[in-house]
């Protein structure tokens, strides 16, 4: 038979309203209670029933996770980070996919938000600088978080990295490491990231007074298959590169495929890097 929250309040010995505190993660319980409360629900196998939850507090303990990114690594990193940290508050993710070519992405938001009663959402790029989706959370007054936005970072709750000053970074190190030609795969030019990522790159040649070649400039979409196609573009010059530099570790890695096809020793004769 199903464990209820009533077996658990009579093997630990408080009230009903004590266990929802604990499970709640509440203030005001002793520590000693916590425990013991912790420790029946383990031993009993309690799981909370959503349903009940949602009755008792407003709240469906759920947050949704839009995403749409080419690289499977990425978007797997993502859901993992999201769903650990939701088990340890007792909430469940549910993964959005999305697709901004879609004409039925607004409603398909809506209907989420409708058919679920979603605490909370997490926009990943592009999802995090759609106009379009966040006029949509703002007026049903629906939370969310974004991920690496690419303008407004103080507007809006956020966590993101200075793409611009990673690139720079990366780029003055192969510098450092005496490499003069440089080339680099871009991201996807529908993410923000992509263009601060690319900017970040030049920065560093122009401070080092090496001019930017437009050649060493290959465009990439986040994914293994583009890395792969601007390295063998970038080897195949006359004047190759002697390092590659790619907006993401996915595209690096298909740089690193195509020198191993071709024989080029890494990094003896060509170096690669990547971001992520």
């Amino acid at each position: 038979m199903r464990v209820t929250i009533k077996d658990v309040s009579r093997e630990a010995g408080v009230s009903i309203k004590t266990v929802s505190r604990v499970l709640n993660n509440e203030k005001y319980v002793h520590a000693e209670t916590r425990a013991r409360v912790n420790e029946v629900v383990e031993r009993l196998h309690f799981r909370p029933s959503s349903a009940a939850r949602m009755l008792a507090g407003r709240r469906s303990f759920q947050i949704a996770l839009i995403c749409d990114n080419p690289s499977p690594y990425y978007v797997y990193e993502m859901q993992s980070g999201i769903r650990d940290r939701c088990e340890e508050a007792g909430v469940r993710m549910i993964a959005q996919p999305y697709d901004r070519q879609s004409s039925r992405l607004l409603a398909d938001i809506e209907s989420l938000i409708d058919s679920t009663q979603i605490d909370g959402l997490i926009l990943t790029p592009p999802a995090s600088d759609d106009p379009a989706v966040l006029a949509l959370l703002a007026e049903r007054a629906v939370p969310f978080v974004c991920v690496s936005p690419g303008a407004d970072v103080a507007q809006r709750p956020a966590t993101f990295i200075d793409n611009r000053r990673a690139a720079r970074e990366m780029t003055a190190y192969l510098i450092g490491l005496g490499h003069r030609r440089i080339g680099f795969i871009t991201g996807d030019p529908g993410f923000a990231t992509s263009a601060q990522r690319t900017t970040g790159y030049r920065d560093a040649l122009q401070a080092a007074g090496l001019g930017v070649e437009d050649a060493l400039i290959r465009p990439g979409n986040y994914g293994f298959a583009s890395g792969a196609d601007g390295a063998a573009q970038l080897l195949a010059l006359a004047d190759p590169p002697s390092a590659i530099f790619a907006a993401n570790d996915e595209m690096a890695a298909g740089a690193l495929a195509v020198a191993h096809q071709r024989g080029v020793k890494v990094p003896a004769a060509l170096s690669i890097a990547g971001l992520d």
